[in-house]
């Protein structure tokens, strides 16, 4: 039964592989190649001028040792965007090293008698290095691109979390969903893209070695079938793509430029709405396309600088995360409060709420909490000093958690982070005893799980509110079939829907099924 699901779940997800699979060719591909015409030269200046050897080595190595996922942060801020360039800039610089020390190697071990023949037929210095020293070295330079390319697929599947697509959205949002169809088919085509990739490099490394055109030729053509397969496979999609008609024109005489893109969070329910969402727009014919992933205010500044068009926050976020508030205020003044810093702030428009909140939520294995007598957080701080609390790393620097500590003085043993989707596992294994959740989560409503109350009010609410960038806005009809949303879909569909998900374990299309449903 398992395993006919799993196979019938796979052509779902192999629907997104020509985007996701062109996203990780062109940035695996044209970083490398930026990495080689970067490597190479100075890896030839750097064999011939050792001292400005060591300091070009030391840098490439501090750069190697940055974890990717810091590197790609990096990148965000200092670009202040996020997308292709930022994990573009970190992938070429992962690139160097391995590329640049070969290139070293490979130009100190040529032959110094080849050097003194040179010399002795009166080559100059350009004709030596072409003629003689790079063929030469090239079968080293080329292992180290190999090395290189090894690399650079592997970490192209990081680039998910900044906004970038590649074949990590498949890996990301399997763990984040508790899909491994989506898991499969990620991990399948990476490393079959880097084994593949490895392969015809050892071509062109045979063919330098052996000074054979026909290698070097067969190895150039596969590299270009492998860059070009993303399109091959869009052609099997036509049925898929908007006409002509459709693409240039849509409802009301609305030209639309470029794609709307929708963006969104790395948990269950982001990815759930951004299908809604999706489909709502195509019912008045828009072009869509996906920024998943983004944490809280990576998303709102990709809205901001118009890298997105819409995407579905919480006020709670809002008000704690990006207008630093910590005043307890009413939920229609705080509604406004939001609308009104938006829209002066940047332009970005609140839409109103879609209906439902999903609150932060402390909670316990009801066994335990019944044990201890533990019914709000504020019960909880007699015996803090002895539980180990697990949530999203996110939280843990959030003001949310020290307006929490600050109203009623809570520390824990031990706090753990981990993807939500973990959470509950360890907290029925015992590996945590507290965890901080999602209100519309399907899995608190098991009965072996117990939300502790707030008295303090320390978590404002979390009114889920759709926002959209100033272009989307100057879009009436689009804009009017959006605003339709609010106060459609109540908490308890939204739990249902991400119940779908996170326990019924079926794929998010179904889950939008349930928020089409009339029923509440």
């Amino acid at each position: 039964m398992f395993a006919a699901d799993f196979w019938a779940r796979v052509p779902h997800q192999l629907s997104f592989l020509p985007d996701r699979l062109w996203g990780h060719v062109f940035l695996a591909f044209s970083s490398i190649l930026a990495g080689v015409l970067i490597s190479i030269p100075l890896g030839i200046y750097c064999s011939r001028r050792p001292k400005f050897e060591k300091v070009a080595v030391t840098i490439a190595n501090i750069i190697q040792t940055i974890p990717g996922m810091a590197l790609l942060a990096i990148m965000v801020f200092a670009l202040d965007r996020t997308g292709m360039v930022p994990a573009w800039i970190a992938l070429v610089l992962y690139s160097i090293l391995p590329i640049l020390r070969n290139t070293i190697a490979g130009m100190k071990t040529v032959d110094p008698g080849c050097l003194e023949a040179a010399d002795g037929i009166g080559l100059n210095k350009w004709q030596r290095l072409r003629i003689v020293e790079l063929p030469l070295a090239a079968p080293t330079i080329i292992a180290g691109v190999r090395t290189a390319s090894a690399w650079v697929v592997g970490a192209a599947t990081l680039a998910y979390p900044v906004g970038a697509t590649s074949l990590g959205d498949y890996i990301f949002a399997g763990l984040q969903t508790s899909n491994p169809v989506a898991l499969m088919v990620g991990c399948v085509f990476s490393a079959g893209l880097a084994l593949l990739l490895d392969g015809i490099l050892g071509g062109l490394e045979i063919a330098s070695q052996k000074r054979s055109l026909t290698w070097a030729l067969g190895s150039v053509g596969c590299l270009v079938l492998v860059a070009i397969s993303p399109l091959m496979l869009k052609v099997f999609q036509q049925d898929k793509l908007l006409t002509t008609t459709d693409r240039e024109i849509a409802s009301n005489d609305f030209v639309q430029e470029r794609p709307y893109v929708i963006g969104g969070k790395p948990f269950t329910e982001q990815y759930i709405l951004i299908d809604y969402l999706q489909g709502v727009l195509a019912e008045e014919n828009r072009e869509t396309a996906v920024k998943s992933g983004l944490g809280s205010t990576v998303v709102l500044d990709a809205l901001e600088r118009g890298d997105i068009d819409c995407y579905v926050d919480y006020t709670g976020t809002l008000w704690a995360t990006e207008m630093q508030r910590t005043d307890n205020v009413s939920t229609a003044e705080m509604m406004i409060d939001i609308g009104t810093y938006l829209k002066e702030g940047s332009g970005v428009l609140n839409l109103g709420p879609l209906g439902f909140r999903n609150d932060y939520v402390f909670a316990m294995r009801k066994e335990q909490a019944d044990e201890l007598g533990i019914q709000s957080i504020g019960d909880l701080v007699p015996h803090a000093d002895k539980l180990t609390a697990a949530c999203e790393i996110e939280f843990w620097s959030r003001p949310e958690w020290a307006n929490v500590q600050s109203k009623y003085g809570l520390q824990f043993g031990n706090t753990k982070s981990m993807d939500a989707n973990l959470m509950y596992g360890a907290l029925t294994r015992g590996d945590a005893d507290v965890i901080v959740a999602y209100r519309t989560d399907g899995r608190l409503a098991s009965g072996e799980i117990v939300e502790l109350a707030d008295p303090q009010f320390a978590l404002p609410p979390y009114d889920a509110v759709l926002l959209i960038s100033p272009r989307l806005a100057k879009d009436r009809a689009a804009t009017e079939k959006l605003r339709n949303l609010v106060n459609t879909i109540s908490t308890e569909k939204m739990r249902k829907a991400n119940g779908t998900v996170d326990i019924d374990k079926k794929p998010i299309p179904e889950a939008v099924k349930v928020l089409n449903s009339q029923a509440s």
